[in-house]
């Protein structure tokens, strides 16, 4: 029934658009040759049930019923089809704010633009179009694209979170082979599906059952997921996050025979996100990278929004957007039939599943193993993915940057100079690795701390 579904795209251009919630500056799209575009997608989707979901993520699904659909999707792509990449990254957007969010285009905007990739978001949850209980941030009820912009998207409906993963489908086909609508005039070559979050957890149950049925995309993203995975039965609701964080662990089955990069905060393994019982090894299919001192969300996507927040301290300052912008060319050229991603340790963790630091002198406080950034290898502060302990909910997913003593950065470094030259060389060393890019090298020498040292 889902494969010989597509969906109808309808440009939506009455009344204002409302865009995914982001803290940061709009990139400047015309000055980089892109133009955006927003769009009604809609069709019959169908829903699956769930007939067993083992530990090893060999789920075993079988097609429900179907229900009409119309929702939104956001298209940022080169205005010139000669500066098109080939390759479509389709976001399924976050919604645990009670609203569409896109923080993989927040962290991946510059390679995306640089590389001349599409970028298509998705409206692809009941509380992005029908509006719910935002599971994070101050909590309560939010609208939906639908009541908030009824000039423009009066005619969204969303049967509920259980058709979600067969809108994702229509959506993922309709990139592979565009006819009318947001890409006609661009052939793609890969497809890719992204999401963070509760999108990562939507994407795991994906990976896990639906993909092996339809086979569109061409290798997964999956950035900071936990042990467990979205449902299959919210049928006219969406689904409840909270109880996906507290479902039964399921790591990525080993078959899924496109790549899968999984890139995981240190503050996601343990604590609210909790994803280290589904920790699995690296295989034919699978890489995973492990930021050590990186929170679940920090300051880079927070941007304006962090001025509001009152965690106790300042929130984490990691550099996850690098890694992650390096994480994304190679996995298009993995898709692509090029070389793996590098293999990256994971952190050290305790037997009692507490992430670990190293000796004072060493790390200052952060954690050891992982892919460590600059700010974690030439450390002057400590970065860590635990909030404050009397930090307010809202805070638990932000993590802290603690300043510490002038006494034990003296014990570390000699001074400035010092400082900044292990900066510098850790990062040069982080791009020969692959887990840095060399494009980014300035962008990340900028981003050194040298004001901590003051003598």
């Amino acid at each position: 029934m889902a494969d010989s579904t597509r969906a109808t795209f309808t440009e939506l251009t009455e009344g204002r658009p409302f865009p995914p919630m982001s803290g940061r500056r709009p990139v400047d799209l015309a000055a980089a040759g892109f133009v955006e575009s927003e769009w009604a997608v809609s069709g019959v989707a169908t829903s699956y049930d769930a007939v067993a979901t083992p530990e090893d993520g060999r789920f075993e699904l079988t097609e429900a019923d179907a229900a009409p659909f119309a929702t939104r999707v956001l298209v940022r792509r080169p205005a010139d089809a000669a500066a098109f990449s080939g390759v479509v990254l389709v976001e399924w957007l976050n919604v645990s704010g009670g609203q569409d969010a896109a923080p993989d285009y927040t962290y991946l905007a510059e390679e995306i633009l640089r590389a001349g990739h599409v970028w298509i978001g998705v409206s692809a949850q009941f509380i992005a179009v029908e509006g719910g209980d935002a599971a994070v941030g101050m909590g309560g009820q939010t609208t939906g694209l639908r009541a908030a912009r009824a000039g423009r998207y009066a005619d969204l409906h969303h049967p509920g979170d259980a058709y979600a993963y067969d809108i994702v489908t229509q959506v993922g086909r309709y990139a592979r082979a565009p006819q009318e609508g947001p890409l006609g005039d661009l052939r793609p070559e890969r497809v890719i599906a992204v999401g963070e979050s509760q999108s990562a957890f939507a994407l795991t149950s994906y990976v896990n059952g639906v993909h092996a049925r339809v086979g569109v995309f061409d290798a997964f993203l999956l950035h900071s997921r936990g042990a467990g995975f979205l449902p299959f039965d919210d049928r006219g609701r969406g689904a409840d996050i909270r109880a996906a964080v507290g479902s039964s662990p399921a790591r990525l089955r080993e078959d899924v025979g496109v790549p899968v990069l999984l890139v995981q905060a240190e503050g996601d393994l343990v604590g609210t996100i909790g994803s280290l019982p589904a920790r699995q090894p690296d295989s034919e299919w699978i890489t995973t990278w492990e930021i050590a001192g990186q929170a679940h969300a920090d300051l880079y996507q927070l941007g304006e929004f962090a001025q509001f927040v009152d965690c106790n301290g300042p929130i984490n300052s990691g550099q996850q957007v690098f890694v992650l912008r390096a994480g994304l060319r190679h996995l298009v050229s993995w898709c692509g039939g090029g070389a793996r991603p590098p293999a990256a340790p994971p952190i050290e963790c305790d037997d009692d599943e507490s992430v670990t630091g190293g000796t004072l002198t060493e790390t200052l406080g952060n954690s050891r193993g992982g892919v460590r950034t600059p700010v974690v290898d030439a450390p002057v502060e400590h970065l860590t993915g635990e909030p404050d302990r009397d930090a307010q909910p809202m805070c638990m997913l932000l993590g802290r940057t603690v300043e510490l003593d002038e006494q034990i950065l003296r014990r570390r470094w000699s001074g400035r100079e010092q400082y900044l030259q292990a900066y510098r060389e850790a990062t040069d060393r982080l791009i020969d690795e692959g887990f840095l890019l060399a494009e980014d090298r300035k962008e990340i020498l900028a981003d050194a701390r040298p004001e901590r040292i003051t003598w």
